[in-house]
């Protein structure tokens, strides 16, 4: 598997955007509209690995500082995954779906601690 990216929830992405590129050195890259949120994806040239900023239409429940969403890892199979996972005792918190607007399968899963873990099927 291969890390991806990490999720974070904003109110202000224009500063955030600033911030991770001018003072980081991300890249800005893909904007993503879904049915309630857009998705700015910001990359590090050397590794790949993206942060996903989230601008939720309603953010009304966000806390400062508390924004953190999950971490995602590309995976050639998402229902060998879903196999391994079942025969490890866990549960998918959302079952692998198709997700249109990036053309391929996603599905979620909690840690032990209750972080997300999303998983995307890589092509």
């Amino acid at each position: 598997m291969k890390f991806l990216h990490s999720m974070i929830r904003t109110m202000n992405e224009k500063e955030m955007v600033k911030f991770y590129c001018e003072l980081i050195g991300l890249k800005s890259g893909k904007r993503i509209r879904l049915e309630d949120c857009y998705l700015q994806y910001l990359t590090d040239d050397i590794t790949g690995t993206e942060i996903e900023l989230t601008i939720n239409d309603d953010y009304s429940d966000y806390i400062k500082g508390n924004q953190f969403g999950h971490f995602a890892f590309g995976c050639k199979n998402i229902d060998e995954i879903g196999q391994k996972i079942k025969e490890m005792g866990y549960k998918w918190k959302i079952e692998p779906f198709y997700l249109k607007e990036v053309d391929t399968k996603i599905a979620f899963i909690e840690d032990p601690d209750g972080n997300e873990i999303e998983f995307i099927e890589e092509k």
